[in-house]
């Protein structure tokens, strides 16, 4: 029986969570929320020491140094462009450590439990299918296999053959909870993690993410059942609902389905396209040329992308913008829901420059200025200002709320090539009259157009 200061306790932290949860909506508060949540989980396991008095202390203890060690070193050396990978990490860890907590309770669940069988079997199956597909996700954004989808023949079948399998070793292991059924669950669920993922185009990726950690979080509230621990169950109620929505909202930012984001490439279909660098004439500059166009503008809307983040060229970016606004320049930065790699990467990365929050505007807030900007500056985007998501029914993207970049007076890219962006497709904004090209590294080109700047 936990005591009820230890209830007490739980239920302060639960508070953490949600306040936390609450706080992280926005960049502002953001920080706080992180510490909250974190101040939230230490408090839960102190908690937890105390209340339950658990047997080998030693290994448990030295098992959470090392973690705490590989986690904080891990956390402080990762780019702010590799983030999304420490997610799909921290994420697969959560679901695989949530399988081996019920797969180790296999034999405490008492006989005619049904419900506490069911929790359990379900904890082990989608505990599996988080843990392997988040290392695909991995794998993919830290392109140690190819972000193209990977299929073949016979997939669909052995997929749907895989759930089938998984479904009937979960109702065994309802009936009569073995170790070794719960072993067979957990490997039929790893391979549907990677079945599940392995189709999933690069630039659908961090919405996968997103999912698993849905997955991730409703493995957590079962375990937290089966332990009967108040608290698990409260904070996996919060990722999964979080996550979910989440996984949501992002799709509904690229236009499309969650299911066909996961099972397009399967269909026929793909989320990316050719990804081959064109040949077609196009206007391109030098810095002095940009820096005439923007220097005399009126107002000015930048567009950053993930090619920014890449180049580290945030703090550059932010001095070129100052220089503007002494000018008298009015400048806004326009944000799309899935710039960068995952939602919020570029107000993160903005405000670590330390780029007011107030010049971060909403791509719904900012659209309808485009027709009243000068000049539109992208720097490292591409797919978010492709206006082939309006007008190309066949293309990848169509459907996806992006800027109206398009709509403004004139458009300057910065790019380091031809190559398409992350959806694969050509841009026909970039052959547009109205655009002009900065190819080069974006600090590179902003360092330069800084300068050119400052000499008119």
């Amino acid at each position: 029986m936990i005591p009820t200061w230890a209830q007490i306790g739980y239920l302060i932290a639960a508070v953490c969570f949600i306040v936390a949860l609450k706080a992280l909506s926005s960049p502002k508060s953001a920080r706080t929320g992180n510490a909250l949540g974190a101040a939230g989980a230490v408090l839960a396991v102190i908690i937890t020491f105390v209340a339950y008095k658990p047997d080998h202390l030693a290994p448990i203890l030295i098992a959470l140094a090392i973690g705490t060690v590989g986690g904080v070193a891990g956390s402080r050396r990762v780019q702010m462009t590799h983030m999304p990978q420490l997610v799909a990490l921290f994420n697969g860890v959560g679901g695989g450590a949530a399988a081996l907590v019920a797969l180790m309770e296999l034999g405490e669940v008492p006989e005619g439990a049904t419900v506490a069988a069911i929790a359990t079997a379900f904890t082990i199956l989608v505990g599996a299918i988080s843990f392997s597909g988040s290392i695909v996700t991995f794998a993919k954004l830290q392109e140690l296999m190819t972000t193209r989808p990977v299929t073949f023949p016979g997939l669909p079948v052995l997929f749907i053959a895989s759930i089938l399998g998984s479904l009937v070793l979960a109702g065994f292991l309802i009936s009569d909870p073995r170790v070794w059924v719960g072993i067979l669950l957990c490997l039929v669920g790893l391979a549907v993690g990677v079945m599940l993922v392995l189709p999933v185009g690069g630039a659908d990726v961090p919405i996968v993410i997103s999912l698993l950690n849905a997955f991730t979080g409703l493995t957590v509230a079962a375990g937290g059942y089966v332990l009967g621990n108040t608290l698990l169950l409260v904070a996996g109620t919060l990722v999964g609902a979080a996550g979910s929505l989440l996984t949501k909202m992002m799709a509904d930012a690229m236009g499309r389905s969650v299911f066909n984001i996961l099972f397009g490439a399967v269909k026929g279909g793909s989320t990316l396209g050719g990804g081959t660098a064109s040949e077609r004439p196009v206007i391109s500059g030098g810095a002095e040329d940009v820096a005439i166009l923007l220097g005399y503008s009126n107002k000015v809307i930048i567009v950053p992308g993930y090619g920014l983040a890449v180049a580290q060229a945030q703090h550059t970016l932010r001095e070129v913008v100052e220089e503007l606004q002494d000018r008298g320049v009015k400048v806004d930065y326009a944000i799309h829901p899935v710039a960068g790699r995952m939602p919020g990467h570029m107000n993160v990365l903005l405000a670590e420059a330390q780029v007011p929050y107030d010049q971060l505007r909403e791509m719904d807030d900012i659209n309808s200025d485009f027709k009243s900007t000068d000049v539109v500056l992208v720097v490292g985007a591409n797919d978010v200002v492709n206006p082939a998501a309006r007008n190309t029914p066949s293309a990848p993207i169509y459907g996806m709320p992006i800027l109206n970049a398009d709509e403004a007076q004139r458009v300057i890219f910065l790019k380091r090539s031809m190559r398409p962006g992350f959806a694969g497709i050509e841009n026909e904004l970039l052959y547009d009259p109205r655009t002009t090209l900065l190819f080069g590294d974006a600090k590179d080109s902003l360092t330069k157009l800084l300068a050119a700047l400052k000499n008119i």
